[in-house]
């Protein structure tokens, strides 16, 4: 799938954990890896949002391995990490709304298993730690477009905890020396994202409206926007973050397109891109979400040299032709 390789040096001298790797992003950061040479890609995950479908092919490539194991258990983290050289912690449970309807799991993984993988990374002397932040962390900051620095409330239970783990991060980057990069992700989408489940994305969902030709719900007027972001800038990102950087002391950068789309327009797109004319049918707003998100890219674009290949439009292209091809025959 991916056209484009973001670093220069050989890496298959290096070791790699992916926490979360059975996940959407950790999946596509694991093929990434693999694909270009890494020594060894380890995968940590419960399998709880993760599918092990994921990962499957990869199982016999000779520098994959799979650990079953949850984050919020410690010794499970300090195990991961051992003999690795760089880690990319992606193991969250996502979703405002499962935040709301259920807080204290919430808590558990996104602030204590992160805790436990900081400390483990810590511990374990890695090269460098990259982490997933959120978008969500702007909270009700009126400013557009987003800049790391200028942050609003939390709206909901998961922004929190995505906030205390920037805290944590830049504690431990202050007391122990130990510096850390968190990606602040806008709205990633693409190949392996879940299209079922109560918590799945709204583009999972549109797509899935459009190949079985029914009409997507969206919430509220359609007209909230987001920073939608082909997973492989977020892969870019990690790479980058990893491999192409130099820090003194704990950086968040923010990882989107820099463009700001809206729910119709999503729609629209999909319409175009599947011969579909229905309309959609719209639903109360959401509680937690953010009116409008929009990110200025130009803090990563300067510290890791991260630079977006892929637009909306194009990433929408690709994501739908992967749904069509992996998941409408299943449908």
């Amino acid at each position: 799938m991916y056209e484009h390789k973001y670093h220069n040096e050989d890496i298959n001298k290096y070791s790699f954990l992916i926490t979360g790797g059975a996940g959407f992003i950790g999946s596509n950061l694991v093929e990434y890896l693999l694909k270009h040479g890494a020594r060894k890609v380890r995968v940590l995950d419960n399998l709880s949002t993760g599918y092990y479908n994921n990962i499957e092919r990869f199982t016999t490539h000779p520098g994959f391995e799979f650990v079953e194991g949850d984050i919020r258990n410690p010794d499970a983290c300090h195990n991961a990490v051992r003999g690795m050289d760089f880690v990319s912690h992606q193991a969250a449970l996502g979703s405002v709304p499962r935040s709301i309807n259920d807080p204290i799991t919430t808590n558990e993984v996104n602030i204590s298993g992160f805790l436990n993988m900081l400390v483990a990374a810590r511990d374990g002397n890695v090269k460098r730690f990259i982490y997933a932040a959120s978008s969500s962390t702007y909270g009700d900051h009126p400013g557009l477009p987003k800049v790391e620095d200028k942050i609003g409330n939390p709206l909901s239970p998961y922004a929190v905890t995505k906030y205390v783990n920037e805290l944590y991060a830049a504690v431990f980057s202050k007391t122990y020396d130990f510096h850390t990069i968190g990606l602040r992700y806008f709205n990633v989408f693409g190949p392996y994202q879940n299209i079922h489940g109560p918590y799945a994305a709204v583009i999972p969902l549109f797509i899935e409206a459009a190949l079985k030709n029914e009409a997507p719900n969206i919430n509220g007027d359609g007209e909230t926007s987001r920073d939608f972001t082909f997973v492989d800038n977020a892969v870019q990102a990690n790479i980058k973050a990893m491999l192409n950087c130099n820090i003194n002391k704990h950086e968040v950068v923010n990882i989107a397109v820099g463009q700001r789309t809206t729910l119709n327009q999503l729609w629209q797109i999909l319409c175009e891109l599947s011969g579909s004319d229905i309309q959609p049918v719209y639903k109360p707003e959401r509680r937690g979400d953010v009116r409008h998100s929009l990110a200025d890219i130009s803090k990563a674009e300067a510290l890791i040299q991260y630079e977006p290949q892929y637009s909306i439009k194009e990433g929408l292209g690709l994501t739908y032709k992967w749904y069509q091809n992996e998941v409408h025959s299943k449908l």
